[in-house]
């Protein structure tokens, strides 16, 4: 039973990762308004850390500075390009006929009106793919624990980096397949008892006083049921709800884990590969630039529609969020992630294709572990910099010092260099709306490697047909940072990264809690 309950406890404080965001929905957005757009508060009015969104605007056009359009790459899972949040501010390649089967701009990519998809391919789309980790074990358990014992010491001599990345990865892969797999163990039992526990509260609330006055139960499913919702009546989520609010939110919920922790089957499963019959490219062949196709939304371009409304939403309806950067940016969709990790050959071409097309600042909300290919994704960020381009890329969320835990793609070839071999990549962590909580307990942190700070915590945006949600993560985060990075460009379009960057860590409000300074970059004591 110690696993059922704790289980349960997490249950109680619901959230996961994915392509580095932690998601949840468990705010009604009818429930307030003002929480729609509180990541653009001004701190001296509301005495909330959010960015001061309006009065960054007034301060500009104060100046008498015009504004100039700005193109927000989003190296994404997809972008809802004809969301109504989102449609009249996507990007469009002007040199280039809507489908009309042609590369009419000559550029190697046919009919990129949008952006591009790397992750598709004539036959269709790549939606779950493999983890990085799952990747490296296929592909070097024979060459360092093959048959062989002789061949595999010889080749661990000869491929010190390779065997150390593969030792890494081995290590990871067992402990998170077997992690995943209990998991969906664990959620698909609780979704199948969510009728027991409607059956113990008898139509009534969700109270510690309800759930004390239920007889214990004499059939076992039962029995566990009622211990899920003692756990549950404890949490402020759940706490008082009727018994129909309860049912809807818990259903909703297994449905969000189920749907996370199913495709980990194949995403830790070490002979699939859906990328040989989709995408038909060379996968080691780094130096292949054209393939894919132009589906910009691809199978579930929830993450990366949630990114774009954060950069360039605008209100429509009823809805009223809006994206920092609404007024002057325009969102180019480059999918590059699937459910699973990112690989580095796609996020090398993304960055690329983003650059040669016109976009001015990159945002890239994902990271994994390990990087099979990181000099190759190490060449397009020096390319991107000679392009006067700025990166803007999530910290991740693992709560973890990321000095002692790399989350590629980074900016540090390594972590005992004083300054980042680039100059144009800013690395950004989440924050929340408390102020007695201001890191989010989720997000990564480091004072050298991790810039600055930006709200990341219950961020209502964009999400596929039509809708909005609540989302959180570094992954909402960054993009904070990229529509703020993209105001300033705007306005002074002759900034180059390393002084937006600057701009961004020095205007920071340090916060009052004084062990923040920790987390990230002392705008004081910045060394470079």
């Amino acid at each position: 039973m110690k696993k059922l309950l704790l289980a349960a406890v997490f249950l109680a404080g619901f959230t996961f990762s994915f392509a580095q965001s932690a998601q949840g929905d468990t705010i009604d957005p009818k429930d307030s308004k003002d929480l729609m757009t509180w990541y653009h508060k001004d701190f001296a009015s509301s005495k909330i850390y959010g960015i001061n969104t309006e009065s960054a605007y007034q301060y500009l056009e104060s100046k008498g500075l015009t504004p100039h359009p700005v193109v927000v790459g989003v190296l994404d899972s997809g972008v809802q390009v004809d969301h109504p949040g989102l449609v009249k501010n996507i990007w469009s390649n002007p040199n280039e006929v809507p489908n009309n089967g042609k590369d009419d701009d000559g550029n190697g990519y046919i009919d990129d009106v949008h952006g591009w998809n790397f992750i598709g391919g004539k036959n269709g789309d790549v939606d779950v793919d493999n983890m990085e980790v799952t990747r490296v074990v296929a592909k070097y358990r024979p060459v360092f624990e093959g048959d062989d014992h002789t061949k595999n010491e010889e080749n661990k001599t000869k491929m010190p980096e390779e065997f150390a990345m593969y030792t890494q990865s081995k290590e990871i892969f067992s402990k998170r397949s077997v992690e995943a797999q209990q998991s969906m163990q664990t959620y698909t039992m609780i979704n199948e008892l969510i009728p027991n526990m409607v059956n113990l509260l008898a139509g009534k609330p969700v109270t510690p006083e309800t759930i004390a006055a239920i007889k214990t139960p004499t059939v076992q499913k039962d029995a566990i049921a009622l211990q899920i919702l003692n756990q549950v009546s404890q949490s402020p989520e759940f706490k008082g709800k009727s018994s129909a609010e309860f049912e809807k939110m818990i259903k909703e919920q297994m449905k969000e884990a189920l749907n996370h922790f199913g495709p980990q089957a194949k995403q830790y499963d070490l002979s699939y590969d859906p990328r040989k019959e989709i995408v038909g490219d060379n996968y080691d062949d780094y130096s292949e630039r054209i393939y894919g196709n132009n589906h910009y939304e691809g199978p579930d371009a929830q993450h990366g529609t949630h990114v774009a409304g954060i950069i360039a939403g605008l209100p429509q309806g009823k809805e009223i969020q809006h994206g920092v950067a609404s007024k002057v940016a325009k969102i180019m969709s480059v999918r590059t992630v699937p459910n699973g990790d990112e690989r580095d050959k796609d996020v090398a071409n993304a960055i690329r294709y983003a650059v040669d097309n016109g976009a001015r600042i990159l945002n890239m909300s994902f990271g994994k572990p390990v990087s099979p290919g990181k000099n190759v994704v190490w060449d397009a960020f020096k390319y991107a910099e000679d392009k006067g381009v700025l990166l803007v890329k999530a910290a991740g969320n693992e709560n973890e010092d990321v000095a002692e835990h790399t989350a590629y793609p980074t900016n540090f070839k390594s972590v005992a260099d004083d300054k980042p071999f680039v100059s144009n990549m800013v690395v950004v962590g989440a924050s929340t709306r408390k102020n007695d909580a201001l890191r989010a307990s989720f997000s990564n942190y480091n004072k050298k490697m991790v810039n600055v700070f930006a709200p990341g915590e219950e961020i209502y945006s964009t999400v596929p047909k039509n809708e909005y949600r609540y989302l959180q993560g570094t992954s909402m985060a960054s993009p904070v940072v990229a529509g703020a990075a993209a105001v300033l460009l705007a306005y002074m379009p002759s900034l180059n990264p390393a002084q937006i960057i600057e701009s961004l860590v020095q205007s920071s409000n340090p916060g009052t809690d004084s062990q923040f300074r920790d987390f990230s970059q002392d705008r004081n004591r910045r060394g470079d």
